[in-house]
């Protein structure tokens, strides 16, 4: 009877191991002095929100197609506002400017501030079957928020890449970096 329980609780924890397995990974993250979930709140509430993808996330996939493929998945896995993510640049275009930029298989010491000002990134060669991004918040020329995340994803509709997402988003726009409450406490 004991051993019955034991072999019990060892399939149960290698049937549980595959779940733990798909989960994504979260990278280190900065929140400029100046970032501050509301103001991400108010731009975006409501709103058209633009994505600017960089590089390719799956070189065996046309990027048109990726392109296409992810914008589902990341509406799917949105933040709280009510927006909805495009990839198409508002004209005229906003000022400030907000967007989401996501940086595929970026190179190690890749910058995001000279990203966020338009400058061409720098990528390292990808591995096949890991979905890997750099994600920048940019307001204007500034990044406001970052992150990298990466999972094992065989394509763009793969459901592990909505689940990065859901991971992803509350990341780069985390609603506990209120930077002007650590500044000033009596601040609301």
């Amino acid at each position: 009877m004991r051993l019955a329980r034991e072999l019990s609780a060892v399939l149960l924890a290698l049937l549980g191991a595959p779940a733990a397995c798909l989960a994504a990974v979260i990278g280190g993250y900065y929140y400029a002095p100046q970032y501050d979930y509301r103001e991400f709140f108010a731009a975006t509430d409501g709103k058209r929100f633009q994505v600017v993808l960089l590089g390719n996330a799956f070189p065996g996939i046309d990027s048109a197609i990726v392109a296409r493929d992810l914008l589902p998945a990341m509406q799917a896995a949105k933040p709280r506002p009510a927006l909805t993510f495009t990839y198409d640049k508002p004209l005229p275009p906003p000022r400030p400017d907000y967007r989401l930029v996501l940086v595929f298989d970026p190179a190690n010491n890749l910058n995001s501030d000279p990203v966020c000002a338009g400058a061409p990134p720098r990528f390292q060669p990808g591995t096949p079957g890991r979905f890997y991004v750099y994600a920048i918040y940019c307001r204007n020329d500034q990044a406001m928020s970052q992150t990298t995340a990466w999972t094992d994803a065989t394509g763009p509709t793969d459901p592990r890449i909505e689940r990065l997402f859901r991971e992803l988003f509350p990341v780069v726009f985390s609603e506990q970096q209120n930077r002007w409450a650590q500044i000033d406490p009596t601040f609301r």
